[in-house]
């Protein structure tokens, strides 16, 4: 038993290469549609938000698929030319769009069966403004984005002021505050531990920025991260122990784009930073990895997606692989920020001809796996595999399968305790056989 007990005492962590499942793409009624942002949802299947054509003639485009990425329902919304879907989250009884509609900051409540609009608000809060995120809250729903855009044109930096506008469950305004004093465009927002976690760009999209905002709109404390030129953030996750997660690009100390990936603590205290691109090889002068998506993962790690190729007059192949053909670039980074792997995704993996193909956007299946949104001039929905760590059997979620798991099982088992997720082999029953499959798990 002693030796057991030895070897129990290393965790376990199994990690795979990303592997291709799937992949399905729709389009709107322009002749291109271009996704920014898309969501897991409760029922398994996926919602993918963005635009049909281009702006200042876009319509805000939502697709909503099944888990095999099968078409349920599609909405294209428009109040004049000038129309942006930039993100959406999940509600007990429907999802909220963010974005914008004739220039106007707006929240779009659907129907999650059929899509059909429960109620729509607008908002003229200065020049040509736009809502990026939206987060719930105990008193409410906080939207962050941007007012008095300079570059209106401009899908993703606009040269505004941060915005922020704290309202009810319909969509009413309670309050409002200009964040420019902090951050120039508020991209992405999350609640946490009873406190707001804001990031964007700061002035000119010089750096990263960060706020930690209390529910009242009292700032905790605000920082910036990046080097000596532009760095541009666009996107953020937080996991369930407080960690920031940041992704974009960067010119700091490269030589062309390349993606930039930090980790802080809950104070914003930075834990590590990584710079990484041209995963295929190419020159390096001519290559942009534009980073756009991160999720954290169940491993204290994050997978940040980008897109990667060239937009110059230079063109390089290596067989059928052109770097004026872009792919999608995921990345899985460690707890510690090592990278675990990356890989890219192409059009040539499924089909016998070439076409661009740029991550947008990510978010973590039940299964481990994730679903990637691919530009390819549609809505392209990729399902990967093997994308998290398989943790089945972390009954103390501390990341890690170890002998304080099998104590814990054990003592479920015994009635001394309870927890979730202690179904190691799936039976529907939780008993001495679950405790001997953790076990055999540690072991193998």
């Amino acid at each position: 038993m002693k030796k057991i007990l030895l070897i129990l005492c290393f965790p376990v962590i199994i990690i795979a290469n990303p592997n291709i499942e799937w992949f399905e793409q729709y389009n709107g009624s322009s002749e291109e549609s271009h996704g920014h942002y898309i969501l897991t949802c409760d029922d398994g299947g996926f919602l993918q938000i963005g635009e049909s054509n281009f702006l200042p003639n876009s319509k805000i485009l939502i697709v909503k698929t099944n888990s095999n990425g099968m078409i349920v329902w599609s909405r294209e919304i428009n109040v004049g030319g000038h129309n942006l879907g930039n993100s959406a989250i999940e509600l007990d009884d429907g999802y909220l769009i963010s974005g914008s509609l004739n220039r106007n900051s707006a929240l779009i409540k659907l129907n999650k069966q059929s899509g059909a609009t429960i109620f729509t608000q607008t908002f003229n809060n200065g020049g040509t403004d736009a809502f990026e995120h939206a987060a719930v809250t105990p008193d409410g729903i906080v939207a962050v984005g941007y007012i008095y855009a300079q570059d209106s044109n401009n899908t993703f930096y606009t040269e505004g002021q941060g915005f922020i506008m704290f309202l009810d469950l319909n969509g009413n305004e309670i309050s409002s505050m200009n964040l420019n004093e902090y951050i120039a465009q508020a991209y992405r927002i999350n609640y946490i531990n009873n406190e707001l976690i804001i990031s964007g760009l700061s002035e000119e999209a010089l750096d990263f920025k960060v706020i930690k905002m209390t529910l009242d709109g009292q700032v905790v404390w605000h920082q910036s991260y990046g080097g000596n030129n532009y760095d541009h953030c666009f996107g953020m996750d937080v996991s369930n122990d407080g960690s920031i997660f940041l992704a974009g690009h960067t010119l700091s100390g490269t030589q062309n784009w390349d993606t930039y990936t930090i980790k802080l603590n809950n104070d914003g205290n930075l834990i590590w930073e990584q710079k990484v691109g041209n995963p295929r090889g190419f020159n390096p002068q001519f290559i942009h990895d534009e980073a756009w998506g991160i999720k954290s993962t169940n491993d204290g790690g994050c997978v940040t997606i980008a897109g990667t190729g060239d937009e110059y007059n230079y063109s390089e192949c290596n067989g059928n692989d052109c770097s004026d053909t872009w792919n999608a670039y995921l990345i899985k980074f460690s707890n510690n920020g090592s990278i675990e792997s990356e890989t890219t995704f192409s059009s040539l993996d499924l089909f016998n001809f070439a076409y661009d193909w740029a991550g947008e956007d990510i978010d973590i299946t039940n299964d481990g796996g994730a679903i990637i949104a691919i530009d390819s001039g549609q809505f392209g929905f990729l399902k990967v595999s093997n994308v998290q760590s398989d943790l089945n059997g972390d009954i103390n979620n501390d990341n890690s399968i170890d002998v304080l798991d099998v104590v814990l099982l054990v003592n479920v088992v015994l009635g001394l305790s309870q927890s979730e997720d202690t179904d190691i082999n799936q039976d529907s029953m939780t008993n001495i056989l679950d405790v001997v499959q953790l076990i055999n798990i540690i072991l193998e």
